[in-house]
């Protein structure tokens, strides 16, 4: 029995088991989110550079001289969250006209979206308020603590009175544009003239104080400190702009077949000759990029197609005798060799839905009644018998003026064939004012015979140019039972 229970493994049934030295576990304190990198964004010059910074200078300007604009006595744009009015110069928007605020809002997005499509993320590199101000801080740093190279080393080295100089100038400036960006802001919300003059003598309310504080807290950290990181983590445009992307869609690429192999060489050498492409691997296209990327690598969102990188390489290019646009506006379809179609169906549908969008907004607008009636009624009693024996019904009035003059309205009746107007027949309403009138109809009994007549007041402007400005609202005159 003892032999039956022989081992079965021989050699040859045993697998060969290589031996893998395993490092040490990682220690559970590891840390799991490694800190960014400061990026210290190197200044280039060139074509794309200087068109930014004018198109920098023209918005950023508008957005500091429009809220000092008067129209009309008053300022011109000012939306007053208190009135519930929105001032536009001539334009007077009301919670009833949120139609048209809707309006805008679509065609604000359909036009972000064609845009995109057609020219890739250019929204994001010369328009968009964060990179704006981060170039402006970006500014500042430069004037103070010098170029790139300069502000790295001064960050490395120990706090003495240069570095301590240097710095609080530098963050002084970043505050105080920063508070003027903050009251600018608030101040198409509030009048600004009264706004500044009420902040620095400290007669603002509480709550205009603090929401000024608010955003000069965040302009200084978002455009301080946070920087690349609203535009890699926190902005949703760059995440869904992919969406609108196609082969047609003129981005900043890097020509591969061109530049690699990529590789230094001396300025006369023939590349070649020594087996490489036209770049020269200097990697300045990685230190004027504000979000630090390298293009070489492919299309990545991070990229805000600011062009920084183009014209460093060009610059590059230049010096090296060879030809330019190694990195330039250009679309997949262009870098494979084939045609590329401007005029496509995406780009197209985007198009037709912008003018339809457009269209409406515009008709919108032109129909537009500078003038609203508001009717309640008396829900205590709807109908009473006075002491003359007449049927009275009472009404409020409230009349709403839309546009920004002052003007006198008569007020009528249709649909009854007699009646009795007790109460104002004329009213003057201010520019964007409203006024309450309260009216009574009285109507003999054996004039109406059904319980409810449909009535319509008529508003009309007194001014004889202006006959078109009349509205008319339907409301019902009760029999007494």
């Amino acid at each position: 029995m003892a032999s039956e229970n022989k081992p079965t493994n021989t050699a040859k049934n045993v697998i060969p088991v290589k031996q893998i030295k395993v490092d040490k576990p990682r220690s559970s304190t590891v840390e799991q989110y490694k800190p960014r990198d400061q990026i210290y964004v190197r200044k280039v010059e060139g074509f794309f550079q200087r068109l930014r910074r004018k198109m920098n200078l023209f918005f950023l300007a508008l957005f500091a001289l429009i809220p000092w604009i008067n129209y009309n006595g008053q300022q011109a744009v000012l939306f007053d969250i208190g009135e519930q009015r929105f001032n536009i110069f001539a334009l007077t928007l009301w919670p009833q006209d949120l139609t048209l605020l809707a309006w805008l809002f679509i065609i604000g997005a359909f036009l972000l979206f064609f845009v995109t499509t057609f020219l890739g993320r250019v929204w994001c590199g010369y328009l968009c308020p964060q990179t704006v101000w981060t170039f402006i801080f970006i500014w500042f740093e430069e004037k103070f603590e010098g170029a790139a190279n300069k502000r790295k080393k001064l960050d490395q080295k120990a706090m003495d009175f240069d570095k301590f100089w240097r710095k609080a100038a530098k963050h002084s400036c970043w505050v105080i544009f920063s508070l003027f960006t903050a009251i600018t802001f608030v101040g198409y919300f509030t009048p600004i003239r009264e706004l500044v003059v009420d902040f620095f003598t400290f007669k603002a309310s509480l709550m205009a104080t603090a929401i000024i504080l608010f955003f000069t807290f965040c302009t200084y950290g978002n455009a301080g400190w946070m920087r690349e990181v609203m535009c890699l983590h926190m902005c949703p445009y760059a995440r869904f702009q992919s969406a609108m992307f196609d082969q047609d869609t003129l981005t900043v690429s890097y020509d591969a077949k061109r530049g690699e192999n990529r590789g230094p060489r001396p300025r006369k050498a023939d590349p070649q000759e020594l087996g490489l492409g036209d770049c020269i691997d200097c990697n300045l296209c990685v230190e004027v990029c504000p979000t630090g990327i390298d293009i070489r690598n492919g299309l990545q969102y991070e990229c805000i197609n600011c062009g920084a990188c183009v014209d460093a390489c060009n610059g590059v290019m230049e010096r090296m005798n060879y030809d330019k646009n190694l990195i330039s506006y250009t679309t997949e379809t262009a870098l494979n060799g084939k045609t590329v179609h401007i005029l496509r169906p995406k780009l197209f549908m985007y198009a037709v839905v912008l003018l339809v969008m457009a269209g409406l907004f515009v008709g919108d607008l032109a129909t537009r009644q500078p003038l609203q009636l508001d009717i309640i009624r008396d829900r205590n009693t709807l109908a009473r018998e006075n002491i003359d024996g007449l049927i009275e019904n009472v009404y409020t009035l409230k009349i709403l003026n839309k546009s920004q003059q002052t003007a006198t309205y008569k007020l009528s009746v249709d649909g009854l064939t007699s009646h009795v107007w007790q109460g104002q027949d004329t009213v003057t309403v201010n520019g964007a004012g409203i006024e309450t009138v309260t009216v009574s109809l009285a109507v003999d009994p054996y004039e109406i015979k059904a319980f409810t007549t449909d009535i319509n007041f008529v508003v009309q402007q007194v001014d004889p140019q202006a006959d078109d400005v009349i509205i008319r609202q339907q409301s019902v005159f009760f029999n007494k039972r």
